[in-house]
């Protein structure tokens, strides 16, 4: 089961925050509480009325910042791409080979992911039953992420390209089944044998 992270609430009364101090923290309640909720039942079992109870905020409020579930997701998505999968374009230390830097951004996603695994679920798994927008945003991520090695081992042939996507394949499947399986640690155990498969594809540039 998904360790809870608790959620408060503003505090009642006067407390000097602007309107959009306030909004903001809303929405990270919401968002936390969506992604949290999601832990535990799943993008379709999981209302409206269930991320209200556990972000502590109105039902009114809700709806003054999203139009439906659906649309809390996407922005929820949005959020936990900019948390968790940014840790990845982390510029890393000055020097080094290809192969060190791919090993540097590897690790900090892998760590990234680790700590933040209801954000991570959302991307990696309830994404699947989110519908065709969320599934595009994941996909976008990845080329993303397959351009990011692009520049990092500096090829560009078709064959070169193949290999990157291949690296993001392996490393978003495996990341997602040991997510699944609530196993953190095996999570973090992959980094030595994906930097393994990169180096038999890339060599030790």
């Amino acid at each position: 089961m998904t360790k809870q992270v608790a959620i408060e609430p503003l505090p009642r009364g006067r407390h000097g925050l602007t309107r959009e101090q306030v909004v903001q923290s809303q929405r990270a309640r919401i968002f936390r509480a969506m992604a949290e909720t999601m832990a535990e039942k799943g993008y379709v079992a999981t209302s409206v009325a269930d991320v209200l109870r556990a972000a502590k905020v109105s039902r009114e409020t809700f709806y003054e910042q999203f139009d439906s579930k659906a649309d809390c997701f996407m922005s929820a998505l949005e959020a936990a791409v900019d948390v968790v999968i940014a840790a990845a374009f982390d510029a890393p230390p000055a020097g080094g080979t290809p192969l060190e830097r791919f090993d540097h951004g590897l690790r900090t996603y892998l760590d990234a992911v680790a700590a933040r695994p209801e954000l991570a679920r959302l991307f990696l798994i309830e994404v699947y039953a989110a519908g065709p927008a969320a599934l595009e945003r994941r996909a976008a991520v990845q080329r993303r992420f397959a351009e990011i090695l692009g520049d990092t081992f500096g090829r560009r042939t078709a064959s070169d390209r193949f290999a990157n996507e291949a690296i993001v394949a392996a490393t978003s499947s495996m990341v997602t089944a040991r997510l699944a399986a609530g196993d953190l640690d095996g999570l973090r155990a992959l980094r030595r044998p994906l930097v393994g498969l990169a180096r038999r594809l890339h060599g030790d540039t």
